[in-house]
Formats: C-alpha cells, structure tokens, sequence
C-alpha cells in the first residue's frame, strides 16, 4: 500500500539535518541525482538516500510515496533542466530543434537516472509544461490539431529513445564503452571489400561517425519532414480556396 504523503507545511524539519541542510523536496531530488551519477541504479535505496542527507531513511518517505514517486520526480526534475530559460523565437522549426537537443542534453548529463526514467510518463508540473510547449509551437505554426499531435507524437518520442540509447553509453564502465567505440575502427574498417563492399566503401565515414549520436541528424531529418507536410497543407488549402472561390 502507497505511503500517505506528509503535506510540505508539515513535513519540514524543524532543525538541519547532519549535514546542515533543512530538508526539501527539491534538495531531496538533486541528492537522489547526484547518488545515480556516482553510483547508479544500484546505488539509490532509501537507507542509501538518507544517509546521504544526514537523516533517517523513513524520513524520504515523508515526502514521497516510495522510491517509485522519486524517480517520478526526478524524471519532471531532468524537464525542468531542459526547459530552463528557454524562450520561443517564434521560428516553429528553430524552436522545436532547440526544444529537442534540449532534453537530449538534459538527459545526457544525467545518464543513469536518464536509463532510469526516460521510458515513464510522470504527468508532473515540467514534463506538462513541455508537452504544452511542444504543442503550442506546432499548433501556432499552422499545423492541425491531428498532425500536431502525430508530430509531437514522433518528436518526444525520438527525443527519449535517443536519450536512452545515448545514455546507456554513457552509463557503461569506460573500458567498456571505449572497447565498443573501437569496434568500428578495429573490425568494420578492415572488412575487405571483396565480401563487404557496402561497409569497406563507406569505413571512413563509418569511422568518423558512428561513435557520435545520430540525435541531431534524426531531429533535423524529422522537422524536414514536418516542414515538408506543412508546405503540402499550404498548398492544398490555397488550391482549393482557389478552385471554390467564385472570383476566380
């Protein structure tokens, strides 16, 4: 059964943990970020947790539901970090670019909680102001409400896949990923063309590339294609306000 959650009025420390800190949700959060950056999945637990802030591990539990709500809260915390500061210029597709490597960055300077949370949906404040964001830019761009939605669908969507995908490479012990990162050069690169002639033909390119992600390439191929469908719309509405158009 769910923990009851203490109002925030009424969770408060009365006096600094051990650490000099007055607990918070939000320091909470950034603790919980910082133990998953040092020491992984494994590493957050409750006793864990509150050893970290100095106080006991019931106490996390004063202000949220399990460690479950936790990593809720720390999925709408890496939104918050995208979303900070950010400004639309009024340029859909500079926008939505900016919007998308935005929360790819987010994730990617936190790449064990990004394996942890980037495949829930928390319905919290920074993750809702996102989607709002998203759908404003897209619908004040021209877009109907239907491809608004199958756009936004495709764009958050590609964002956390390759969010995920980027940080599980991040996340891997460095011998490891180094080790992986020379198979293209230590194995592709040497394919003789003879059996390989697809893969030795482009090895260089192979090479230079496929160790960095493909996120920007793929966000850039997306919005082409967004922008693509939105000229066809244009253009089929004026055609057929011109055919209708008694002036004409």
């Amino acid at each position: 059964m769910a923990k009851r959650v203490v109002p925030e009025a009424a969770r408060r420390r009365r006096r600094p943990t051990k650490q000099g800190q007055v607990l918070t949700h939000a320091h909470i959060v950034e603790t919980a970020l910082r133990m998953l950056r040092e020491h992984g999945a494994a590493g957050l637990t409750a006793r864990r947790l509150g050893l970290a802030l100095g106080a006991d591990a019931s106490t996390v539990y004063r202000y949220f539901r399990g460690m479950d709500d936790l990593i809720l809260a720390i999925a709408d915390e890496l939104f918050g970090h995208a979303m900070a500061s950010f400004t639309p210029t009024g340029d859909w597709r500079a926008d939505l670019r900016e919007l998308g490597l935005r929360i790819h960055h987010a994730y990617l300077a936190h790449p064990q909680a990004a394996v942890l949370t980037a495949s829930r949906v928390t319905g919290r404040p920074n993750e809702v102001a996102s989607d709002e964001m998203i759908l404003g830019v897209l619908r004040g761009a021209g877009f109907d409400d239907a491809e608004a939605v199958r756009i936004y669908h495709a764009f958050i969507d590609q964002s956390l896949a390759f969010a995920i995908l980027d940080a599980a490479t991040l996340a891997l012990p460095k011998a490891a990923r180094e080790a992986d990162e020379e198979v293209w050069r230590d194995t592709y690169a040497r394919l003789p063309a003879s059996t390989h002639p697809h893969i030795a033909a482009t090895a260089p390119l192979l090479v230079a590339r496929m160790n960095d992600s493909a996120y920007p390439a793929a966000l850039d191929m997306l919005l082409s294609s967004a922008a693509a469908r939105l000229a066809a719309a244009h253009a089929e509405r004026s055609g057929t306000t011109g055919r209708d158009d008694p002036a004409r």
